[in-house]
């Protein structure tokens, strides 16, 4: 009887290789086939079986390894062939990490699969920062929202008009080369030009800048 592969879509954290989960670390070890992005902790490679395929697939910018459809197809083969695959995503994989179309591939291909969460640096970047995104006392309320839509959309589907008069903490992820963009829509729709903001790189790294 053939093994039955299974796909265990895992969030690999924001950076600090300390804020991965012990079950993402047991998929890693356990993988046949390592499918991985752009990891800031590059290390967590280091706990693959030495005979386990890694597949590099990360994406920088316009520059991208494997394109997305290229990489359903590939996680869906290699569960097929009874494989146990892992998909490293850094972060959460559901939050603005495609995990949600891989998942859909992986549902309509009809094979086993898991998702693992994993730390967002939506709320790990600022906590490093020390800026609480939440607080009893100042912020009820968190917003998550992309700074990077998908560029074949026809338009944006960001409110920015309700966003700007959304009361509470506001984070955006992939938005420095749209920043102005993003300040300008803002304000445009009656957000206060004296809003405070901050911006973080490397978030949870040991080369973590906040301005």
């Amino acid at each position: 009887m053939s093994k039955k592969g299974i796909c265990y879509l895992v969030g690999a954290g924001p950076g600090d290789v300390g804020l991965v989960t012990l079950k993402a670390k047991d998929c890693v070890e356990r993988a046949d086939v390592l499918v991985y992005d752009a990891l800031s902790s590059p290390e967590i490679l280091r706990w693959a079986k030495p005979d386990a395929e890694l597949v590099y697939v990360g994406k920088r910018a316009d520059n991208h390894a494997l394109p997305q459809d290229g990489i359903n197809a590939l996680i869906v083969a290699r569960t097929k062939e009874g494989k146990t695959v892992v998909r490293l995503k850094g972060g959460d994989p559901m939050i603005f990490g495609r995990g949600g179309e891989e998942a859909a591939e992986l549902a309509a291909a009809g094979v086993a699969f898991e998702i693992v969460p994993g730390i967002s640096s939506s709320i790990a970047g600022p906590a490093y920062a020390g800026i609480p995104v939440t607080h009893r006392d100042h912020c009820s309320q968190l917003t998550i929202f992309t700074g990077h839509e998908d560029p074949t959309k026809p338009g944006s589907s960001l409110d920015y008009a309700h966003l700007a008069k959304t009361p509470g903490t506001k984070v955006f992820l992939m938005g420095m080369s749209r920043l102005r963009e993003i300040c300008k829509a803002f304000i445009q729709h009656g957000a206060d030009p004296a809003t405070p903001i901050a911006l973080t790189r490397w978030a949870t790294t040991g080369r973590q800048k906040t301005l």
